[in-house]
């Protein structure tokens, strides 16, 4: 049997991005999503999230973009003179071959991202990392530690199925990506945490369309993740974190009941991740 998980990413970042993963789970297909616990609009997306009782909420690990929840100086390896996060993973990336992330810091914002989840009064049941540096090694391990330590049985192993047209520098990316996945995959199975087997969606993370999300289905086997940003008012997300993503056409898409029928007509079953690991 075929499983697809659907989760949608940074809910409580932007409230067009949690009224979109809203609308695409009420209307579409998403069964999952992420929560920021450091995001700015936690609070309006905790609020909207008490209606949607059937949509399994996970935790979105932040390094990189925002802002901390930890106080600036006591997590000084992840942050830059403004007090924010690098802005981008290959920046952290590079900071982390240079032995210039301190894990200690890695650990404590983590673990107060999580808290903050938590005290808001939800329930995680998966982890994932935003742009996925949660699989780098060393990072990986804390978060295989506070999985267990808050009982969260799954994390996101972003192994994607990279689909043809994609350009060479994003599918380079993506491969060498992999390559971490299949490693923290062996490590999460091994601690006794429940993973996917494949991911789709990362390659064209921002830009999935309705013919784009129709040509992944083929890949989805076993236990697989396809990973979303819907959102509402694209515009509007725009002025505040400007990826170029097209967040109104990825909700479309979620939401198109072609979409639907295409699942039923390849025998994939829709689950959540609470399903996927009973």
């Amino acid at each position: 049997m075929k499983h697809l998980i659907v989760t949608a990413d940074d809910v409580g970042l932007h409230r067009g991005m949690t009224l979109g993963v809203i609308r695409a789970h009420r209307q579409g297909i998403v069964t999952a999503c992420s929560v920021v616990g450091c995001g700015a609009e936690l609070d309006h997306a905790v609020d909207r999230l008490r209606d949607c009782p059937a949509l399994d909420v996970g935790a979105h690990l932040m390094l990189v973009e925002g802002r901390p929840l930890s106080p600036p100086s006591s997590v000084p390896t992840l942050v830059t003179s403004d007090g924010g996060f690098v802005q981008d993973y290959r920046l952290f990336v590079a900071r982390y071959a240079r032995g210039r992330v301190s894990l200690s810091d890695v650990e404590a914002e983590l673990r107060a991202q999580l808290e903050c989840v938590l005290a808001s009064g939800l329930s995680p049941c998966h982890l994932n990392g935003h742009q996925h540096v949660h699989v780098l090694p060393r990072v990986f391990e804390i978060v295989l530690r506070l999985a267990a330590e808050y009982r969260i049985p799954y994390v996101r192993i972003p192994d994607d199925r990279v689909p043809a047209g994609v350009p060479i520098g994003r599918r380079a990316a993506v491969a060498l990506l992999r390559g971490l996945a299949r490693r923290a995959r062996r490590l999460a199975r091994a601690a006794g945490l429940y993973v996917n087997d494949a991911t789709i969606g990362i390659a064209q993370a921002g830009h999935l369309d309705a013919s784009r999300l129709g040509r992944l289905l083929p890949a989805v086997a076993g236990v697989t993740e396809l990973v979303t940003h819907p959102g509402v008012d694209g515009a509007e997300i725009g002025r505040s974190w400007d990826w170029g993503y097209e967040w109104d056409a990825e909700t479309g898409a979620l939401c198109d009941p072609a979409i639907a029928a295409a699942l039923s007509d390849r025998g994939i079953e829709l689950v959540g991740v609470r399903a996927a690991v009973a």
